[in-house]
């Protein structure tokens, strides 16, 4: 990820709406993964139209899919007690 900004944008991530370091892709895979993570939130037509504007079909299948594991890994991983390796643990500045 040299080059691309790529440990700015990590420790911008949570803050993504009001960072200028992410692109217009970045930015609708971002909102895609709350509205996926986020009870009660919505994903209808009008949204899958705003992310077919910047990924293929193919794209948005795996793009859901990666954000269903780490999904699945954000309940099951605590269940029984398996500790973060450090990727989610961003240091301190």
């Amino acid at each position: 990820m040299e080059g691309d900004g790529g440990e700015a944008k990590l420790t911008e991530v949570a803050a993504w709406r009001d960072s200028r370091l992410f692109t217009g892709a970045e930015r609708i895979a971002l909102e895609y993964a709350e509205r996926m993570t986020i009870t009660g939130e919505k994903i209808d037509d009008a949204f899958f139209g705003r992310l077919r504007q910047h990924y293929t079909e193919a794209q948005i299948v795996e793009l859901t899919a990666a954000i269903a594991l780490e999904n699945f890994r954000s309940k099951f991983n605590p269940a029984l007690g398996v500790e973060a390796q450090g990727f989610c643990m961003l240091p301190r500045r």
